[in-house]
C-alpha cells in the first residue's frame, strides 16, 4: 500500500499547509478522492489508508465499483462528471452526491427517482465559468433561478456549487475561476440564507487544489496526485 498511502499523506500535508496559509483548519476541507479509471484493487488501497469519499466520473463506470465495495456502509460515493437525466434513478440509488446538477429537467429527474426510492440526495451545481464546449455547467446567471427551483424539490438538498476551469500550466490562472464561484455562493447566501445547506465549494484537482483552498474550496477533487497518472 506503500505508494498509495504516501500519496495520500503528502497531499493532506498539501491541504494542511494550503489551508494554514490563508488562516483556515484543514478540518473544514474534503478531500475527494477521484477513482476515475483506476481499479478496486487500487481504489482499496486507498480506503485502506483511511479515504472514504470518492468520487467517479461516469455512472456506468462507476456502479461495479460501487456494488464491489457496498460491504463498507462508511464509503460515499460522489458522482462528479456529467449526467444525463435518463440515468437519474441509477444515480440516486449508488450515489450519496451529485456535483454536476446543471439543469432544471435533470433535477426534476432526480427528485422524482429520489421520491420513488425513499432516498435523499445532496446535490451542487455546476457553474460553467469557462465557457469551453467540451464542459458542462449552468450558465452563471442563471445560476441564481435553478438554485431557487431545485430549493423546492423534494428529496433534493442543495449543498452548494461546483466548477471546473479551464486547464492552464500556470495554476494561479485558475484563481478567478475560483473566486468567482465563491463570490456567487456568497451573493445566493446573503440574497438567501441558508438556500445552499452545506454551502459546499466544489472546485480543485491535482494541480491547483492548492490556489482553490485559497479561494475558498471546500471540496477538493484528487485523482492523480493519490493514484498516479491515468
Amino acid at each position: 500500500m506503500g505508494d498509495i498511502a504516501g500519496n495520500i499523506q503528502r497531499v493532506r500535508e498539501r491541504i494542511a499547509r494550503a489551508a494554514s496559509l490563508c488562516s483556515r483548519s484543514e478540518s473544514e476541507i474534503k478531500l475527494l478522492a477521484v477513482t476515475k479509471t483506476f481499479p478496486v484493487a487500487m481504489i482499496t488501497e486507498a480506503i485502506g489508508a483511511g479515504l472514504v469519499h470518492l468520487g467517479e466520473n461516469r455512472l456506468q463506470e462507476a456502479e461495479p465499483k460501487v456494488r464491489s465495495l457496498s460491504g463498507r456502509a462508511d464509503l460515499e460515493w460522489h458522482l462528479v462528471g456529467h449526467l444525463q437525466s435518463n440515468k437519474a434513478r441509477l444515480a440516486t440509488e449508488i450515489f450519496h452526491a451529485v456535483h454536476s446538477l446543471d439543469n432544471l429537467k435533470l433535477a426534476t429527474k432526480l427528485s422524482q427517482a429520489c421520491i420513488a426510492t425513499g432516498k435523499s440526495l445532496s446535490v451542487l451545481i455546476q457553474v460553467d465559468l469557462g465557457e469551453e464546449p467540451t464542459k458542462f455547467g449552468a450558465p452563471r446567471d442563471l445560476v441564481r433561478e435553478l438554485a431557487s427551483e431545485i430549493g423546492r424539490l423534494p428529496g433534493l438538498c442543495l449543498d452548494g456549487l461546483m466548477t471546473i476551469p479551464p486547464f492552464f500550466r500556470d495554476p494561479d490562472q485558475t484563481r478567478p475561476f475560483f473566486a468567482e464561484l465563491r463570490e456567487i455562493r456568497d451573493r445566493l447566501e446573503y440574497e438567501s440564507p441558508g438556500c445552499l445547506g452545506e454551502k459546499h465549494l466544489s472546485m480543485g484537482m491535482s494541480h491547483d487544489f492548492e490556489i482553490a483552498i485559497a479561494e475558498g474550496a471546500t471540496i477538493v477533487r484528487i485523482g492523480t496526485a493519490i493514484f498516479g497518472s491515468r
